[in-house]
């Protein structure tokens, strides 16, 4: 139903924008179907970027991302969600900072959720990976 699935949709992004690590997890089916806009090998200067498929690893992935970026200046913005069914889509911007560098940067984003019997099952996410892995990197992005 979309109520449900708008309802967990705000719940997860309120526990992201939290910090909340373990709590987000806890929004997520096991297995969850988990995929980033990389190649399946990753990329060396984003950490992160790894196969991700049970709650354990969904928390170690938002503790990952909080330990390269400085929590502060995050200025991440959602500007739409789309809900059809089970599916949603959420648009928006990444704004972050770079914990080592101070290198701050901006990507837009979508992000492709599915919730079922009130869990994520799916976490697709697309953004502009050559500007985060610049800014990883240390370069302009």
């Amino acid at each position: 139903m979309s109520t449900d699935t708008r309802d967990v949709v705000e719940e997860l992004l309120r526990r992201m924008a939290k910090g909340d690590h373990p709590r987000t997890a806890e929004l997520f089916a096991e297995p969850v179907d988990w995929q980033l806009d990389w190649p399946a090998e990753g990329h060396a200067a984003v950490p992160w970027i790894r196969p991700r498929s049970s709650r354990a690893d969904v928390a170690d992935h938002f503790r990952s991302l909080e330990a390269h970026h400085v929590p502060e200046l995050n200025g991440t913005s959602v500007t739409r969600i789309l809900v059809d069914g089970t599916h949603a889509v959420v648009f928006g911007e990444i704004a972050q900072t770079v914990r080592a560098s101070g290198t701050a940067y901006t990507s837009p984003f979508a992000l492709h959720l599915t919730v079922e019997d009130g869990l994520v099952t799916r976490y697709h996410i697309y953004e502009d990976s050559l500007t985060v892995a610049r800014a990883l990197g240390g370069a302009k992005p």
